[in-house]
């Protein structure tokens, strides 16, 4: 049998063959410590400083602003917890996020919450944005820090990021973009984004799991929260996972190099499967923004059925039902909820998420095989 479609980019793209090429030397010869001194040491760090050049280009930052860590969550948590050390002594309480962040934004804030802050939370309209005038009767000079996700990974919804951060800035705070699911799918510039930190993830845009970074602007008051050798500026310690930086630094020339182009076929595509869909099934609802969204990203609501039958009634393709990092169980989407969706249209949610692989050819048969799944499950 031919191995399922693969419509899950959202949860994980495969590792595209040149940055599997880029990285091979660093795991067979290229097995020096960035931190030795003699010249295998020399060429381990010489290949970190490329690959931070790398990333610093991708979102339009000096290469001296990029901290490298293991994955977005840490990069998260490093923004998050780091920042409120930094900040504990600010004279300022408050934390925000909002209602449609990623666990590893939502969790960070309640234990901070735990111990001391106080933490609220920005919502969001129906189709999962922030309303930058409803966030600016909560954003005041009470507060520390904003958190806010520039794309959903659930509903690619793209938020208004430059809007919060001038509220935010206006009133003295800091302002963390959760960036993970748009680098590489949109461009990304910290500075049109008003951003003082910004999370990306390897595994998202074609290079391995295990490898993430963190943009930190020059002057951002943020401590460590592990704590170790002075590797990464002193605020990521241990050393450095060459092979995947230098992974995580090709996948970002190479995203750089064919981003227009890339978002544009990807749109191309995920609104012919939408049409496709739209066509055949009767009551066929989109979830999210209808423009402002992932150009890769389409999440749907079948009508009649549960979106985690539909997908085992279809076993041709992997999709997903909401976020495969914290999946695993059928509980209607946080973030759906938080859209105000009701739970019949929540649970009837499916995401399909493409990618730099995926074909014109694949998107035919990934409608015709869900089509004939929500025709079998007789809705």
């Amino acid at each position: 049998m031919n191995p399922p479609l693969y419509l899950d980019c959202n949860a994980t793209t495969p590792l595209d063959p040149r940055v599997l090429e880029a990285m091979l030397p660093w795991l067979r010869e290229g097995y020096g410590n960035p931190s030795s001194e003699h010249v295998y040491g020399r060429r381990a760090k010489a290949a970190v400083a490329t690959a931070r050049e790398q990333v610093a280009e991708l979102i339009g930052a000096r290469p001296g602003e990029i901290v490298f860590t293991g994955c977005a969550t840490e990069s998260n948590n490093l923004a998050l917890l780091g920042s409120a050390r930094a900040l504990r002594e600010s004279g300022r309480a408050t934390l925000l996020y909002s209602t449609v962040e990623h666990p590893s934004v939502a969790r960070p804030m309640r234990h901070l919450a735990e111990t001391g802050w106080e933490v609220a939370e920005l919502p969001v309209d129906g189709s999962g944005r922030v309303d930058p005038a409803r966030a600016a009767a909560l954003i005041d000079g009470s507060v520390a820090l904003v958190s806010l996700m520039l794309a959903n990974n659930e509903v690619g919804t793209i938020q208004p990021v430059r809007a919060v951060a001038d509220l935010a800035h206006a009133a003295g705070a800091q302002m963390h973009v959760d960036a993970a699911q748009a680098v590489g799918k949109i461009a990304v510039a910290v500075d049109d984004l008003g951003c003082d930190l910004l999370t990306l993830a390897g595994h998202k845009f074609y290079a391995p799991k295990g490898v993430g970074a963190l943009y930190v602007k020059n002057g951002t008051p943020l401590q460590a929260i592990q704590f170790g050798a002075g590797h990464e500026g002193g605020l990521r310690p241990g050393t450095e996972n060459v092979p995947h930086i230098v992974a995580l630094g090709e996948a970002a020339r190479l995203a750089r190099a064919g981003l227009a182009a890339e978002a544009a076929r990807m749109q191309t595509l995920r609104d012919d499967l939408h049409a496709r869909l739209a066509a055949a099934i009767p009551g066929l609802a989109l979830n999210g923004h209808d423009s402002e969204r992932l150009p890769n990203t389409l999440n749907v609501s079948f009508p009649g059925v549960a979106g985690w039958q539909l997908l085992d009634t279809a076993p041709a393709l992997a999709a997903s039902t909401g976020s495969a990092c914290h999946a695993g169980q059928h509980a209607a989407s946080g973030v759906l909820g938080a859209m105000g969706l009701s739970g019949e249209r929540a649970a009837g949610a499916v995401r399909l998420s493409l990618g730099r692989f995926t074909t014109a050819a694949e998107i035919a048969q990934a409608a015709a095989a869900l089509i004939a799944a929500w025709r079998q499950l007789g809705a």
